[in-house]
């Protein structure tokens, strides 16, 4: 492999293993808050024990975040210089504002509510939970501005080879970014009752502890919110396939291994055969008549272009060649390959939309099944329960891993509709380093990544293990609680 494919595995495998961490961080900072708002509220002791529990498990989390989070900015400068130096002067102001006004208010408040146990008023304290996991949406909502202008640039003009920022505010209210931005809120809280609901199940399967109550409730709390999380992403979904259909129309085709222009389009569910080449020769899909052209503008009648068509456009306005230019390497003056990688788009939107609605069904499924005070004895019960976890991570990863590659080969992608000039491939983007520097960081970091995953589901296993008993502070001989202002504290 060249420089340029060493440098999108390294940024590839880093940023799918950071994204694991961050949508657990705000669905779970949100239900945690919404426990503490409950135990305030009535005064019952599940709430409290449900609050210590699964915020214990939300710091973990949150550490392991903020350190595989840190790799991210530093790959900028490492392996995709040329690109930093490209997007500057437009990503400084959102990437500032994420680190001044969401990273450090999230930051501090985490602080105050993890040391302010019986040492703040109840009502601040619980003030200081909303504040850090609202927080934590307002960071990723400066993030999914950022990347959303990769996807659509907006609020620039092209000044001396370079886009210069002429409104934030256009870029804060890219219509690309208002659109992913409810579309990712509603994945992480997919993921985060997912969670709820595999820890809790299995818990009541054990049957070990007397706090049966807590299980419960978390059970119903992570199984209603992962049903009304799928709902929310089908609809937010549909907002983004239309955008896509306007802005980026080759990622589409891409997600359809639509090959040829069709009016009306039909949506393919399943594909025999090899959808690798863009002459789809050897496909045969089954499909739902005219649903594509549908999900595209909201009709039953409208053109949806295909692949080959679309490769004749891009070559007419982006070029046929890259330049000749040896940071290029291997592609300097090659053709250039308009067409995304078809597997990789066609199946991952297809396991992006199944592993999210296999998810919310075993959660529903568990909420069914433990009705009425029944807990399945069989095994089948906790595997089903534990396996339901990984299903809405696995849709968030297949979701950005679509996102991404189905841009290629620009990491700018041109706005159809304004601002000309501005875009850039991906190769154009990647520093000048050798192929030993490349491997040597690609290795090392996912060699790094690989042990802090092993310690990251180290602890949240012993403490999901522990059930609530790990978590909540010792009673003193004389039946007074203990001091439990460190009781989150590491």
């Amino acid at each position: 492999m060249d420089v340029l494919d060493l440098a999108r595995w390294q940024f590839g495998i880093t940023t799918v293993y950071h994204f694991l961490m961050v949508p657990l961080t705000i669905g779970l900072s949100l239900l945690v808050a919404g426990m503490q708002t409950a135990w305030v509220r009535t005064a019952n002791p599940k709430y409290l024990r449900m609050t210590k529990f699964w915020g214990k498990l939300l710091l973990i989390n949150f550490a392991m975040g903020v350190v595989t989070g840190i790799v991210q900015e530093f790959q900028f400068g490492m392996s995709w210089s040329a690109y930093s130096r490209f997007v500057g002067d437009v990503f400084g102001a959102p990437l500032a504002m994420e680190g001044l006004v969401a990273f450090f208010v999230e930051s501090t408040f985490l602080g105050l509510w993890i040391f302010g146990w019986d040492r703040l008023p109840k009502r601040v304290h619980l003030a200081c939970a909303w504040a850090f996991s609202l927080a934590t949406m307002v960071s990723a909502y400066f993030i999914l501005a950022a990347n959303s202008w990769m996807q659509h640039p907006v609020g620039v003009e092209f000044v001396d080879g370079k886009p210069r920022l002429t409104s934030i505010w256009a870029v804060l209210t890219n219509n690309t970014a208002l659109a992913a931005i409810p579309h990712t809120i509603f994945g992480t809280f997919a993921v985060a009752g997912a969670f709820l609901v595999g820890i809790a199940a299995w818990h009541l399967w054990r049957r070990r502890d007397d706090d049966a109550p807590v299980w419960r409730a978390s059970v119903k709390f992570g199984a209603w919110v992962g049903a009304v999380a799928f709902a929310g992403l089908a609809i937010t979904g549909d907002v983004q396939g239309k955008l896509m259909f306007e802005q980026q129309p080759m990622k589409m085709a891409a997600a359809e291994a639509l090959c040829h222009t069709e009016a009306p389009a039909a949506f393919s569910i399943f594909a025999i055969g090899d959808v690798s080449r863009p002459d789809c020769e050897n496909v045969k899909s089954i499909t739902v008549p005219a649903l594509l052209s549908f999900l595209a503008h909201n009709d039953f009648s409208t053109e949806v272009r295909g692949i080959e068509d679309l490769v004749t456009e891009y070559q007419q306005r982006y070029g046929t060649n890259y330049p000749v230019d040896p940071q290029l390497g291997e592609l300097s003056g090659k053709p250039i390959d308009y067409v995304p990688n078809l597997p990789v788009t066609y199946w991952g939107f297809r396991l992006m939309i199944g592993f999210g609605a296999i998810g919310a069904l075993v959660g529903l499924a568990v909420l069914w099944l433990t009705r009425g005070g029944r807990i399945p004895r069989t095994r089948w019960f906790p595997r089903l329960a534990l396996a339901g976890i990984a299903t809405p991570f696995l849709a968030n990863s297949f979701g950005w891993i679509f996102t991404e590659m189905g841009r290629q080969p620009f990491v700018v992608v041109p706005n159809p509709s304004g601002v000309d000039g501005v875009w850039m491939f991906t190769a154009r983007g990647v520093s000048a380093l050798t192929t030993g520097e490349a491997w040597t960081s690609l290795i090392t970091l996912t060699l790094l990544y690989g042990v802090l995953a092993v310690l990251e589901v180290f602890l949240l296993a012993r403490y999901v293990r522990g059930g609530v008993a790990g978590v909540m502070p010792p009673e003193k001989p004389d039946g007074e609680k203990s001091d439990d202002r460190l009781a989150f504290a590491y």
